[in-house]
């Protein structure tokens, strides 16, 4: 069974000791990656195997690790693990990130060819026809008929928007619309002038006057 033991006579456990940087020559650790994400965690793994395998060559080597008893090859098997799923990880990110990417260049065109067949749809089975439904294809409600007073409205604001776009340029008049409160107000005409009947026509002979 393997054990470690530091100078003050207090186990370290061998996982620790394993995964220790190296320090060359000049104080430079051989180490220098990042150990806190996963990728990092991944390539220290794969650093301490390393070591492992040099300095333990005997996969079966017996150690405790945290009261635990276990082997040389457990431990590197694991870490193994660990870097072949990373690994695996990494390339499904990669390929979802070129998907994605494909899929955004690809949707210009398809939006275009998708409203374009759609219109053909319309056209060719009727704007209204209950047959749109099975395309998912909404029927178009006609719009409803606007009241004099809407229209009224309706005339008022276009010319409240044409006065204050002014003589912008076309980009600063999309911007500006005019801003009215328009109330339609109707003026009754004259009443009607009522006219005296007719007086009604006599009949007979007309007496000559006398004298």
């Amino acid at each position: 069974m393997t054990t470690v033991q530091t100078e003050g006579g207090k186990g370290t456990p061998a996982h620790a000791v394993l995964a220790a940087p190296c320090v060359g020559k000049g104080g430079e650790r051989s180490m220098a990656i990042n150990r806190t994400n996963k990728n990092g965690k991944a390539a220290r793994m794969a650093q301490v195997i390393k070591g492992a395998r040099k300095h333990w060559p005997n996969g079966s080597t017996p150690l405790t690790l945290d009261g635990a008893p276990t082997t040389i090859d457990a431990v590197v098997n694991d870490f193994q693990s660990f870097i072949d799923n990373r690994a695996a990880v990494v390339a499904a990110q990669t390929t979802a990130r070129n998907m994605v990417a494909a899929e955004r260049a690809a949707m210009p065109a398809l939006n275009a060819v998708l409203a374009a067949f759609i219109a053909f749809v319309r056209n060719t089975l009727g704007a209204s026809s209950a047959a749109l439904a099975d395309f998912g294809i909404p029927v178009r409600k006609a719009p409803a008929p606007k009241t004099a007073e809407q229209k009224a409205v309706a005339t008022a604001k276009r010319k409240a928007t044409r006065a204050a776009r002014g003589t912008k340029g076309p980009k600063a008049k999309a911007q500006v619309h005019g801003n009215i409160t328009a109330e339609l107000v109707v003026t009754p005409g004259p009443p009607p002038v009522a006219t005296a009947p007719a007086a009604p026509a006599t009949g007979g002979t007309a007496q000559p006057s006398k004298g």
